[in-house]
């Protein structure tokens, strides 16, 4: 890496600083958080007003937040955005570390797919590919996808009278139970399989969301039975927690870690 332009890098660090807070600041505010001499500031605030980069605040006198030019280079960046490839990329980070079997999947219908997937380097270990659809209701990523919908949407999909394929002895097929296993989903902010969709493996998963803060997948850490217990639910739980959390920031969200 070359040498880095200071007033660049200042100007980087003015910008990033309207990402907290309600999104407003004066020059006396940018002086005081950056410690930056105040002529510094005044020019480098200018310079990015003059590029719509900032504009002023009506009725707040002195006041700036961000401007066109920032939306429409986010709104870019966003466009560019693969679900699959970020999450391939995060899906890798997380299986290195806990060195299971780490999924991306997205709902369609009442469905999952799962469009990124990372192996277990471990002897023992599941057999899955991406690409793979399975009934969300019988897959921690499904769960969490569903327990994600609004009420009037998951009703929609999954309707009192609706059947449940049963894919093992623990598969949940009866619709009120499913909802109220949802709604614990939702409560604690994952969701755990436990042999629901294959006798020999249980999951944990947790949301993904894009930058508006629609959930839009959830990734999954998939554990054969031998090596699951209470300890490693809640060790994975965490884990996949901060992976969905790396990923939603790669899509765009300003999620709290």
């Amino acid at each position: 890496m070359g040498r880095l332009v200071p007033a660049v890098t200042r100007a980087l660090d003015i910008l990033e600083l309207f990402l907290e807070g309600d999104g407003t600041l004066s020059a006396p505010d940018i002086v005081r958080r950056l410690r930056l001499p105040r002529t510094t500031v005044h020019e480098l605030v200018g310079t990015l007003t003059a590029r719509s980069y900032l504009v002023p605040v009506p009725g707040k006198a002195g006041h700036y937040r961000l401007g066109v030019r920032a939306y429409q280079l986010g709104s870019r960046y966003a466009e560019q955005l693969d679900l699959a490839a970020e999450g391939q990329q995060v899906a890798r980070s997380v299986a290195e570390t806990c060195e299971e079997t780490v999924h991306v999947a997205i709902l369609e219908d009442t469905d999952v797919i799962y469009v990124a997937k990372v192996d277990s380097t471990q002897a023992v270990r599941m057999v899955s590919a991406a690409g793979r659809r399975l009934p969300a209701h019988c897959t921690a990523v499904g769960k969490m996808l569903l327990a994600s919908l609004p009420a009037e949407e998951l009703a929609a999909r999954m309707p009192d009278d609706a059947e449940l394929r049963a894919m093992t002895s623990n598969s949940i097929t009866d619709p009120a139970t499913l909802r109220e296993e949802l709604a614990r989903i939702a409560e604690r902010g994952f969701a755990v399989e436990e042999s629901e969709s294959n006798p020999d493996v249980s999951c944990v998963a947790a949301p993904v969301r894009d930058r508006s803060g629609r959930v839009v997948a959830a990734l999954s850490i998939s554990v054969p039975l031998i090596r699951w217990s209470e300890e490693r639910r809640a060790e994975l739980a965490e884990l996949a927690r901060r992976g969905a959390v790396r990923l939603s920031e790669r899509l765009g969200h300003r999620g709290l870690r």
